[in-house]
């Protein structure tokens, strides 16, 4: 069986990304590890409590060799537009997550709304990513 382990977000600076993803919205630290062999390269993973098999690296964007810097310039654009990643994320009450969210400092660009599939919300991390906070529906779709 293939399951999914991690996804990836791209960041502008990880120790933003890291303190955003821990103290505001409450991911658990997975993984923080420097590469001194790739270039100090930092691996960071954040996961939700209670989904220990779950997590999202907050990847920093890489230099040549691994990105020239026109693909790096466009990945920042696409950043800034909050179109170059998106994290879904699911709770069972979303107004009541939205507040607790709003509390911490998180910026919706989206309060929540009914939708056909549930309660969505709407917010981006400090490097434009698009975050989805749903409270799903039972659709009964077997």
């Amino acid at each position: 069986m293939i399951r999914i382990s991690s996804a990836q977000l791209w960041v502008h600076d990880q120790d933003e990304a890291f303190a955003f993803w821990t103290q505001k919205v409450g991911m658990e630290v997975r993984s923080d590890v420097t590469v001194p062999e790739l270039g100090n390269f930092r691996w960071l993973t954040v996961g939700p409590a209670g989904q220990p098999d779950i997590a999202i690296a907050l990847m920093d964007i890489p230099g040549p060799p691994v990105m020239d810097e026109q693909t790096a310039g466009e990945v920042r654009n696409l950043m800034a537009k909050g179109f170059a990643g998106t994290v879904f994320l699911t709770t069972e009450d979303c107004k009541a997550s939205y507040e607790e969210l709003k509390g911490r400092g998180v910026e919706f660009t989206e309060p929540p709304e009914e939708r056909p599939y549930g309660i969505d919300a709407g917010f981006r991390d400090p490097s434009g990513n698009s975050i989805r906070l749903t409270e799903l529906r039972d659709l009964n779709l077997a």
